[in-house]
């Protein structure tokens, strides 16, 4: 499998394990001090958050193996451990955080593929097979391991220097890091990008406070471990965070925990009053700026057809809008216009830098859409204003993508040469739709896997020439993404999940020669 191929499969995996996170989060959230105070929910979410590294092993593991089988987490987890508890005997100081529970998941999925049939002599025979598969990525995890003691500390230096880098660039490292985030989507790679961000840069460690002036609310901070070594229990502190413009906070310290938090997302939930900096940004986006860019490319459309492209632009916008979901519609407009696109992922930058110039922090579970903001709307920095910068974001969306589409003659939803059609998804009876898939993508005999994530096909075809990219978008397809010489990605929206499974039912000797074809 070439790179590409292989990254967008790794991608794919990773979504199994992020998938946790809308509900650790609410679960954290809800039991805070300032909401429902149950400290046991709290506990519960925080757990999630604690394990995501064990969490990435044995997703990945099993998005990796080649029919998803529990034997793959298994392994995964068994992987996780055997390779941590080597690297930190070799190395105390070694911390591979979420990049563990990826190298993990990885060694374990490809251990399954090579071992889960292998079979043993008839002494052996019990350990052969599927048992066989966490004996083998155990092994291999060792040696991984050993090595990751030896090499990971330099790693972990340049990682912490990348990461040192990019934080104290300011609105440079913030804008590169927004429009690379929204360039990579069309290949479905920003969520390896967004894991080392969310999940990996910086840490803190988590302290239980009291009397935060102004701050009553506040029940837990999350500062840097070297300056939770110092702290003396039932002493008063004021502390700094390195937002400059997030006002100090005194509190007497109640505990010092021993719970480090990694990343933006980790530290946001924590405690970190200096983090949300790499998710703030996605907001304006999100919840208005797509919308209003839906707006533009509604009211640009030819009156006879907006009532043809209506109903999807507005069924994605709002999908954008509530829940942070947005390829949906992007992909109604990437490939159709690229230069709006473009256009998308530097204002995407550009927010990030806005929204921290303003000095405004807020932080997801699950995506930057109106549920997330609402539920950490009490952990947020200047919400409000946030909204606030999300209206102008709304404003500047809709007006200079009305503008670029009338002035370049740009084609949108509504806009595509005569032979074209909107993509919008058909109203087949269930298992029909599946199956004029199956056939436009060459047949169960065209197809060597069929995988998933939240919003698009990840298809690996013995002859790619075969899919009919014409029949696919007037299906309801919002785009088709090629990479390397065999693997496509076909761009559905949240109907991806149920179309995908319902193609693995369908037999792999049923005739298809009845199923017609738009």
């Amino acid at each position: 499998m070439n790179i590409l191929g292989y990254a967008q499969k790794l991608g794919k995996a990773l979504m199994l394990p992020i998938a946790t996170l809308p509900v650790a989060a609410l679960l954290l959230r809800l039991g805070q001090g300032d909401l429902l105070d149950i400290p046991f929910m709290a506990q519960a979410g925080g757990a999630i958050f604690g394990n995501l590294p064990l969490l990435f092993g044995l997703g990945i593991a099993i998005g990796l193996s080649k029919d998803g089988n529990g034997a793959a987490g298994l392994a995964g987890a068994v992987a996780y451990f055997v390779l941590t508890a080597t690297a930190t005997t070799i190395d105390a100081s070694v911390n591979m955080s979420f990049f563990g529970g990826i190298i993990a998941g990885i060694i374990a999925g490809h251990s399954y593929n090579a071992f889960h049939a292998t079979r043993l002599p008839e002494w052996l025979a019990f350990f052969a097979g599927k048992r066989l598969v966490p004996i083998m990525a155990g092994l291999f995890a060792l040696v991984a391991g050993a090595i990751g003691g030896v090499v990971w500390p330099t790693i972990q230096g340049g990682l912490d220097a990348l990461a040192h880098a990019v934080s104290t660039s300011g609105a440079v490292g913030q804008f590169v890091y927004g429009t690379l985030n929204r360039a990579l989507i069309p290949v479905g790679l920003h969520h390896v990008l967004n894991s080392y961000f969310w999940f990996g840069m910086g840490t803190c460690q988590e302290i239980v406070v009291a009397g935060a002036a102004g701050f009553e609310n506040i029940k837990q901070l999350c500062v840097d471990p070297t300056l939770a070594k110092t702290l003396v229990v039932g002493q008063e502190y004021t502390f700094e965070f390195a937002n400059s413009v997030t006002p100090e906070i005194t509190a007497t310290v109640k505990e010092v925990t021993e719970t480090v938090k990694s990343g933006d997302l980790h530290r946001f939930f924590g405690g970190d009053k200096s983090a949300g900096v790499f998710m703030n940004g996605f907001f304006p986006v999100m919840m208005f700026g797509l919308p209003g860019a839906a707006l533009a490319m509604y009211l640009a459309a030819p009156a006879e057809k907006r009532g043809q492209v209506g109903g999807a632009l507005f069924s994605v916008a709002f999908c954008s809008f509530l829940t942070g979901i947005t390829e949906p519609l992007e992909f109604m407009f990437v490939f159709l216009a690229p230069a709006l696109y473009a256009m998308h992922a530097v204002f995407t930058g550009l927010s990030l830098v806005v929204a921290n110039m303003f000095g405004t922090l807020h932080g997801f579970g699950f995506s930057a859409g109106l549920i997330d903001y609402l539920l950490n709307f009490g952990l947020a920095t200047k919400p409000l204003l946030l909204g606030a910068i999300g209206l102008g974001f709304g404003a500047l969306y809709f007006f200079t993508f009305s503008f670029a589409i009338r002035a370049f003659n740009l084609k949108s939803p509504g806009r595509e040469d005569d032979d074209e059609e909107v993509g919008v998804t058909g109203e087949a009876p269930k298992g029909d739709l599946a199956r004029q898939y199956l056939k436009a993508l060459g047949g169960h005999e065209n197809l060597t896997s069929i995988d998933a994530c939240i919003t698009r096909l990840r298809l690996t075809l013995k002859d790619r020439s075969v899919a009919n990219e014409d029949v696919l978008k007037k299906l309801g397809a919002k785009g088709v993404v090629k990479l390397g010489e065999n693997n496509l990605q076909v761009i559905l929206g949240p109907l991806a999940e149920i179309v995908a499974g319902e193609m693995k039912a369908i037999g792999a000797n049923e005739d298809l020669s009845d199923v017609k074809l738009p």
